[in-house]
């Protein structure tokens, strides 16, 4: 189970860093609400859904154009409506008829297509990072592919893990690695919160992306029910309540990015 857990944070964590960087926010921060919001995720679902909530990438487009009507507030406000319109949804699809409704209107062809793309959409990312340093990108996959085929047992679980682990330890034995961030940064601190901003045109530019996110969580909830073997179709309303998270969401309380300046805690 920790071997699982740790190869879940190391999968999520490219993921939840990189989509606050691409908005403009701070990563910090979005992780710091990360853990709450999973926290209140799971709480809506009493942990019969078990799922980590990162960054939304389905974001990032309306976000960068809801920032040219007051910015980074502006952008968190229409997150924060957004945040409040998907609880919504989350409530109505808690009755029977709205979970038929919503699996009618979203198949698995469609919830599975959604989730692919914000896969694929990573793809850019990965070959501009991996053109930083082909041979080692090249002998981290390798390794990843090598576990996953060649090996059996528990391994054969945790190629990711294991992937990260081994192309850590060469980044860092040659001299790939900064320890000097590390060193300088503080034990405890806090990140830096920023107060959202209500704005019409932001609100009209994010709010739509419920839609997106419907789709997101479903494809989610259909994927864990087949590794758990177990239909959480009847969850889906809480589901939804404790992604929208109000008004604790990794999206709805990013701060722009800047040099790291955590208070340190006494």
């Amino acid at each position: 189970m920790v071997g699982l857990g740790l190869q879940h944070v190391i999968a999520m964590f490219g993921a939840t860093v990189l989509a606050p960087f691409l908005m403009g926010f701070d990563p910090n921060l979005a992780i710091f609400f990360s853990g709450i919001g999973t926290l209140i995720f799971m709480f809506f679902v009493r942990g019969r859904i078990p799922s980590y909530l990162g960054s939304s990438f389905a974001f990032i487009g309306p976000v960068i154009a809801a920032k040219s009507h007051g910015g980074v507030p502006a952008a968190l406000g229409g997150i924060a409506a957004a945040a409040v319109v998907y609880f919504a949804v989350g409530l109505l699809v808690k009755t029977r008829a709205g979970t038929r409704a919503v699996a009618a209107l979203m198949p698995p062809p469609v919830t599975a297509a959604v989730v692919a793309v914000i896969g694929i959409g990573l793809a850019p990312v990965g070959w501009d990072m991996s053109s930083k340093g082909w041979p080692l990108a090249g002998f981290t996959l390798a390794v990843a592919v090598f576990v996953a085929v060649a090996t059996r047992g528990f391994p054969k679980l945790i190629p990711v893990l294991i992937a990260v682990i081994a192309g850590y330890l060469v980044a860092a034995l040659s001299g790939g690695v900064d320890f000097s961030g590390v060193a300088k940064a503080a034990w405890i601190g806090l990140p830096n919160f920023v107060t959202p901003t209500l704005s019409f045109e932001a609100v009209s530019l994010i709010v739509p992306v419920v839609v997106m996110l419907v789709a997101e969580n479903l494809g989610h909830v259909k994927a864990i029910s087949a590794y758990m073997e177990r239909d959480l179709t009847p969850d889906v309303g809480n589901a939804f309540m404790g992604d929208a998270r109000p008004p604790s969401s990794p999206r709805w309380a990013a701060a722009p990015a800047r040099p790291p300046t955590p208070r340190t805690l006494a």
